[in-house]
């Protein structure tokens, strides 16, 4: 599980078998997690992230998405 981002306590990774899905990041925290798809920033499911928290990592993940997919295609080789 390669840590792409760390924000404000939060950690972005994915596995090593999610390339076989589109472009997307799991986010961490306090036994919490979603999943987000990177290029239409839709949340993919939630477990346990508030609206708030979730509205927040929707922005972080907007404004990340060019260094996103960058390391999705460097790791995925998409």
């Amino acid at each position: 599980m390669p840590t792409i981002l760390r924000w404000k306590g939060y950690r972005f990774f994915w596995y090593h078998a999610d390339g076989s899905e589109p472009p997307h990041v799991h986010v961490f925290k306090d036994g919490r997690e979603c999943k987000i798809w990177i290029a239409s920033a839709e949340v993919a499911f939630n477990r346990g992230m508030t609206a708030r928290q979730l509205s927040m990592l929707l922005a972080v993940v907007r404004r990340e998405e060019q260094f996103l997919l960058g390391a999705w295609d460097e790791q995925f080789g998409q």
